[in-house]
């Protein structure tokens, strides 16, 4: 049976194109480690340990920031276990910018269903390694700065800010579809527009993924030549 591919799309929006996919939650996974425990840290190794189960990788993308050695900065849940915990430190840099955030799918005998909410709120729900098949947790990667909060930008970002670069990041629409974005290369933009770019496509909630390392593959057929990075999303079948 043939797989199905991938749909993407380009938007153009304050004088960049952007790539973008639209994913119902249930068919994204995020990935960290192989089964040996070692960072999978490139598209190519990820696409090599699928093939082995017998599925093809329809879509790949880096997500959160990472600390040396490819150990995700902040929460990562992964096949309902919990391989980094939550990080509400203060410290420089993107990822601390408060409010971050965390986008998560969750569902116990329901359909799947993907949010994202500053990480205190989701801190919040208190959930742990104790109660996580019983909220339905199925996976988790905070990141940050969260670009839109309930339609509202992040208080930090400056409309007239200078500092361009290319940047992805996940919004959810208001099908509860997915949404990953990320500027074309030498198509920079702010983190103001950025956000704005979510709100175009129907994005109450947003988050910012990583800066510029970062790269996405859609329906490869090939074994794809990446950076190194920590947290993968990914589609497969």
């Amino acid at each position: 049976m043939l797989c199905a591919p991938v749909a993407e799309s380009t938007v153009r929006h304050a004088g960049a194109n952007f790539k973008v996919v639209r994913a119902i939650p249930e068919d994204i996974q995020v990935v960290w480690k192989g089964l040996d425990g070692i960072p999978y840290r490139t598209f190519d190794r990820v696409q090599a340990a699928f093939s082995k189960q017998g599925k093809t990788v329809r879509f790949i993308m880096n997500a959160g920031i990472f600390e040396p050695g490819g150990i995700p900065t902040g929460l990562h849940v992964e096949n309902r276990k919990t391989l980094h915990a939550l990080n509400l430190a203060d410290a420089p840099g993107n990822f601390f910018l408060k409010p971050n955030g965390v986008i998560w799918i969750e569902g116990v005998g329901t359909k799947p269903e993907a949010f994202i909410a500053p990480s205190k709120a989701f801190q919040k729900r208190n959930v742990t390694l104790d109660t996580m098949s019983s909220c339905g947790l199925e996976c988790a990667v905070q990141s940050g700065p969260i670009l839109l909060i309930d339609g509202r930008r992040h208080p930090a970002f400056n409309e007239h800010s200078t500092s361009k670069l290319h940047r992805n990041g996940v919004g959810i629409d208001a099908k509860g579809r997915v949404v990953f974005a990320m500027t074309d290369r030498r198509q920079d933009v702010n983190l103001w527009d950025f956000a704005g770019l979510f709100l175009k496509l129907d994005c109450k909630n947003a988050l910012f993924l990583d800066g510029d390392i970062s790269q996405c593959a859609v329906n490869p057929i090939k074994p794809v030549l990446s950076n190194r990075f920590g947290a993968m999303f990914v589609i497969a079948d």
